[in-house]
């Protein structure tokens, strides 16, 4: 009995830690993506720039909308 009782323990804590883990990560990475957004049209422009283009506002649009397909 006390094996049984040993390799339930082993099993419960593997569960909780890896539900916890689950519920950690997921904070973390919101955290992070509140901190660092994803790319948005600003962020476009000055790429686009560095390039030594202007881009048009159709562009702009046209690459959002890929970026934001992608997800």
């Amino acid at each position: 009995m006390e094996v049984g009782v040993a390799v339930g323990l082993i099993i419960g804590a593997f569960i909780l830690g890896a539900v916890g883990a689950f519920f950690l990560t997921r904070y973390l990475f919101k955290k992070q993506l509140e901190k660092n957004p994803p790319i948005n049209e600003k962020m476009i422009r000055v790429m686009f720039a560095q390039m030594g283009r202007t881009p048009s506002e159709k562009q702009i649009r046209e690459i959002m909308r890929n970026v934001n397909s992608q997800k």
